[in-house]
C-alpha cells in the first residue's frame, strides 16, 4: 500500500481516521478490512454513472467478490427525499440488513445522500466515504453531516451520521474539470479564512501549483483543510456554537443555490460567492480592517472566475431566512475577524444583508463564465 497522510477525527460520538494520498482505489477491501475487520455480506456502493464509467476497473481492482452498485445521478436536483426512497428500497430487495455496509464513491452529493440513507435504513448502517471532488475531499466528507434538500431549502432534512472512515484519493482529482476544482478550493479559502492563517497563506503563494494539481500542493491543502474542520468538529459535534464558523458565505450561498433551482453554480461557486457577501458585510461592520478586507477579497478572486449572477437581491434576502442556523427571530450569521478568525452573531439586519447582496451582485454582473458544470 502506498504512503499516505492520515488525520483523526474524534467527537463525543465517533472516532474515525481520514486517509489521504494516492493508490488508495485499488486497495480499497483490505483498507476496509482494516477498519471493519471483516467485509459485511452485503457491500453496497453508492456512486453515479460517470464517476463508475471512469472509475469501477480500479475500484474493483481490490475486492474478491463485486458489491452491489446503486446509482444516483449527477446534481443537487437529485439530492432529495425521492432518491432516498428509490435507494433504500433498491438495498431491500437486495437483500440489505443492519450488518450491511454503505461506500459513498463520488462528490458532495453522492456523500451527503449515502450518509443519510445509511443513517436511516434499518434504523442506521456503517457507512465509508470515498470523495472524488476535491470540496468533497477537503469538506463535506468529513464531519459526519448527511442529509438531502427541500424545494423550500437546502439540506433541511438530514442527520449527523459518522463514516467509520474516509479514503480521499488524490488520483480521483486528475480527472476533475478546473471550474470542480476550483469550486472545492473556495472550501479551502473558506477554511483558511476562519481558522488557519498558514493555509491563508500557502493558497496565497501556491495557487499556479494547485490549480496545475501538484501533487505536494494539493495533499498539504487537502491534510490542512480537513485537520481545521476536524478540530471544530471535535469540539463541536453537533452545531451548538463554534461549528457553525465553518458556514462561513454558506448563508448567501445556499440561497444562491436554492434560487437557481441548484442548477446554474456548482456548491463551492455558490460559497465563493457567498463569502465575498460576507467580507463586505465585515467591512461594513469593522470586524475586518479595510486592508484585510482587501486581502481577503484578493485571494477569493484569485481562485475565480467565478460565474456570473443575474439575481434579484431582495429575492436572495428572503430565502436566507429558511438558514437552519437561525433559531426562532434570531438570524445568525458567520462574519470574518481578522485573517484566520471568525464569529457568529445574531444581529444581522435585514437591510445589511441586503447591501451585502447588492455588494456582491454587482460584481457577480461583471465576470466572465467559463466551463460547464461536472457532474462528478
Amino acid at each position: 500500500m502506498n504512503q499516505m497522510q492520515t488525520v483523526r477525527v474524534q467527537t463525543p460520538s465517533a472516532k474515525y481516521q481520514v486517509f489521504t494520498g494516492s493508490g488508495l482505489l485499488s486497495t480499497l477491501q483490505p483498507r476496509i478490512e482494516q477498519v471493519t475487520g471483516k467485509l459485511p455480506k452485503r457491500v453496497f456502493v453508492l456512486t453515479s454513472p460517470q464517476i463508475w464509467a471512469l472509475w469501477s476497473e480500479r475500484f474493483l481492482e481490490s475486492f474478491s467478490e463485486e458489491p452491489i452498485i446503486l446509482f444516483l445521478a449527477p446534481g443537487e436536483r437529485h439530492k432529495t427525499l425521492r432518491s432516498v426512497e428509490k435507494l433504500t428500497r433498491q438495498m431491500a430487495s437486495a437483500g440489505g440488513d443492519r450488518s450491511s455496509l454503505l461506500l459513498a464513491f463520488g462528490g458532495g452529493i453522492v456523500g451527503d445522500v449515502g450518509g443519510f440513507v445509511a443513517a436511516i435504513y434499518m434504523r442506521g448502517i456503517p457507512f465509508i466515504q470515498i470523495p472524488t471532488t476535491f470540496l468533497a475531499q477537503v469538506d463535506s466528507s468529513v464531519g459526519g453531516k448527511v442529509g438531502v434538500n427541500l424545494p423550500e431549502g437546502k439540506n433541511l432534512v438530514g442527520n449527523f451520521h459518522h463514516p467509520l472512515a474516509v479514503f480521499a484519493d488524490m488520483d480521483l482529482l486528475g480527472t476533475l474539470p478546473d471550474r470542480e476544482l476550483r469550486a472545492g478550493l473556495f472550501e479551502s479559502v473558506k477554511a483558511g479564512m476562519i481558522r488557519d492563517r498558514a493555509l491563508f497563506r500557502y493558497l496565497e503563494s501556491n495557487h499556479d501549483q494547485l490549480m496545475a494539481r501538484d501533487p505536494t500542493a494539493l495533499e498539504q491543502v487537502i491534510s490542512a483543510s480537513i485537520r481545521m474542520k476536524a478540530g471544530v468538529v471535535g469540539k463541536d459535534e453537533r452545531e451548538g456554537g463554534l461549528r457553525m464558523i465553518l458556514n462561513l458565505g454558506h448563508t448567501l450561498g445556499h440561497a444562491i443555490e436554492s434560487v437557481t433551482g441548484y442548477r446554474k453554480l456548482l456548491h463551492g461557486e455558490a460559497v465563493g460567492w457567498g463569502l465575498i457577501a460576507a467580507l463586505y458585510l465585515g467591512k461594513m461592520r469593522s470586524t475586518v480592517t479595510e486592508a484585510e478586507f482587501d486581502r481577503l477579497m484578493s485571494l477569493v478572486h484569485l481562485y475565480g472566475p467565478l460565474p456570473p449572477l443575474k439575481l434579484n437581491a431582495a429575492r436572495l434576502v428572503a430565502a436566507t431566512a429558511k438558514d437552519k442556523k437561525h433559531l426562532g427571530n434570531r438570524r445568525r450569521f458567520v462574519l470574518p475577524q481578522g485573517i484566520g478568525n471568525a464569529k457568529v452573531v445574531e444581529d444581522v439586519t435585514p437591510e445589511e444583508l441586503l447591501e451585502a447582496a447588492k455588494y456582491m451582485l454587482n460584481l457577480a454582473k461583471e465576470l466572465p463564465s467559463k466551463d460547464e458544470p461536472h457532474g462528478q
